[in-house]
């Protein structure tokens, strides 16, 4: 599928590179989901910086091409997932300004490398979790990865149904913002 231009901005991956490094999406979307799939059933977590989007869009282009999504393959819901995203927001509530990956990296001291690489997103994630554990160790770093992933459901819930309500406010009142996590 071609590329947006905008898309290819933010990533730097074109239709040319897709075509000359990439391989055909339906044997790429197995793999991960696979091997994804074989750490969840072995008990391993995991760790994301916005969660619904990375596994919607897993499970959208699992069944795009006739596959098991996520939650068919484990029989189960998938998780424990660690949203470092949703925790951030949960435990430091009313902090302004942006929440993006660069910047909630830059506030936990974290080293981001190359922004918008999966690579380095996902290292960084993981940093960014483990750095959230560490500076709230009540709410987060005493929590087995299953009792935190319990309460990430809530607390994204919470914040989509703020963010829901905000904009029907002002905005937009017909807004709805989907608050089903980690993945829709």
């Amino acid at each position: 599928m071609p590329i947006p231009a905008e898309a290819a901005a933010i990533h730097g991956i074109g239709d040319e590179v897709a075509r000359s490094k990439g391989r055909p999406a339906k044997e790429a979307v197995e793999e991960i989901a696979a091997a994804l799939c074989e750490r969840i059933a072995a008990g391993r977590p995991v760790v994301a910086f916005n969660a619904p989007f990375d596994l919607s869009l897993l499970d959208a282009e699992l069944r795009r091409h006739g596959l098991a999504t996520l939650a068919e393959r484990l029989g189960r819901p998938v998780g424990p997932v660690l949203d470092a995203l949703v925790i951030d927001r949960a435990v430091d509530k009313y902090r302004k300004g942006s929440r993006t990956l660069q910047r909630v990296c830059e506030l936990y001291g974290v080293e981001l490398t190359d922004a918008h690489e999966a690579g380095s997103d996902a290292l960084a994630a993981v940093r960014v979790a483990v750095a959230l554990a560490g500076r709230y160790p009540a709410e987060v770093g005493a929590l087995e990865p299953a009792e935190l992933h319990r309460r990430q459901i809530d607390w994204y819930r919470q914040w989509a149904e703020g963010l829901q309500a905000w904009l029907r406010r002002g905005k937009d009142p017909q807004a709805v913002v989907d608050p089903r996590w980690p993945a829709r």
